[in-house]
């Protein structure tokens, strides 16, 4: 299984950023919002915003690395054919790993999109 990131598994565009928001359907918990909308390109993207309300660019980028790495560890067990935008919110700038995964796969499961939920537990691992 390939757990890495491809330059087309990513939306960069703002006009792609947009589209997701316009057209997509979202679902939030406290810590992060996510935009889903069906794309017809047989492979999933994700694009994350950080706000500058989060903090300061340090802080920022750690929470889009654990939010990445989350997705990139997951991806395996989410359906395909998907645009994802994930929005963090303020309270995730403190959260250590865990509690960003476990609010990502929280997000992923009220959008319906994880694939055989039975055989995966939050921690990413196969039972």
């Amino acid at each position: 299984m390939d757990n890495t990131f491809i330059k087309e598994e990513k939306i960069r565009k703002n006009a792609e950023f947009r589209a997701v928001y316009r057209r997509g359907k979202s679902f939030s918990n406290n810590l992060l919002v996510l935009y889903v909308f069906r794309n017809n390109k047989g492979t999933n993207r994700i694009g994350i915003s950080v706000s500058k309300k989060v903090g300061k660019s340090v802080i920022r980028s750690r929470v889009k690395r654990l939010i990445s790495e989350s997705y990139r560890l997951s991806k395996a067990y989410i359906k395909i054919s998907y645009d994802f935008v994930v929005i963090a919110r303020n309270p995730a700038n403190d959260k250590s790993y865990e509690e960003i995964n476990k609010a990502l796969k929280n997000l992923f499961k009220k959008a319906g999109l994880i694939i055989d939920e039975k055989n995966i537990d939050f921690n990413n691992q196969v039972l």
